[in-house]
């Protein structure tokens, strides 16, 4: 009878015999102990050995976040660096288009000497309106301004205030001012000195505004 403890074992044959007793015990000992055992030994110990993580030291770790941080800190640099440059430009870009426009400005306002006496007028004969106003003298803020909007002043003014309004916010104070003027005009023939003082402190400021805008105010006395 053949028996087999493992399938790569080699077999022991125990031949059947009369003269063995049955009492007679039989020890079989097969080479793929001492084997196993090696094998267990080895595995073991390789176990063991990956058991353990490679020690990181504090330096170590140190130089390793350094390290992150400052190729990142670069990578950062170079993209503000690109973005800083192209700010830089368009700011650039655009100082040169605000000088080209008063370059522009300043050549139209030299150029226009008549439109510029007119709003001159304009400033003296505010100036007289606001002291009479404020004299409570409406009959002689009225005989300033004569006809009323259609006097000769008024309609100069209002030529060169359209000439040399370039921008929207330049004629939207044009509008304001000449609205003011009409209330100012319409107050002081009704002898209502608050309202005239209202309507001339808007006229006013809506002038002195527009001389803001267009750079007038250096170039106009009695402002």
């Amino acid at each position: 009878m053949a028996l087999y403890f493992l399938p790569t074992a080699h077999p022991f044959c125990v031949p059947s015999s009369p003269s063995l007793s049955l009492a007679t015990q039989t020890h079989l000992y097969h080479p793929i102990n001492c084997s196993v055992k090696r094998q267990l030994t080895l595995c073991k110990a390789v176990n063991q050995s990956s058991v353990h993580p490679p020690i990181l030291t504090k330096r170590g770790l140190s130089i390793s976040f350094l390290t992150t941080f400052v190729l990142s800190f670069a990578g950062e640099g170079s993209h503000a660096a690109i973005l800083e440059a192209d700010d830089d430009e368009e700011l650039l870009e655009k100082v040169k288009r605000d000088r080209k426009k008063r370059l522009e400005r300043q050549g139209v306002i030299k150029s226009s000497t008549k439109e510029t006496g007119y709003l001159q007028d304009l400033v003296y004969k505010l100036s007289e309106v606001g002291k009479a106003i404020e004299n409570n003298d409406l009959p002689k803020a009225a005989s300033v301004f004569g006809s009323g909007t259609d006097t000769d002043w008024v309609q100069k003014a209002n030529i060169a205030l359209n000439k040399l309004s370039a921008s929207p916010e330049e004629k939207n104070e044009v509008d304001t001012f000449n609205s003011s003027i009409a209330s100012l005009v319409s107050s002081v023939a009704k002898n209502d000195v608050e309202s005239s003082k209202i309507a001339f402190v808007s006229s006013a400021s809506a002038f002195e505004k527009w001389t803001s805008l267009t750079g007038l105010i250096v170039q106009l006395k009695g402002l």
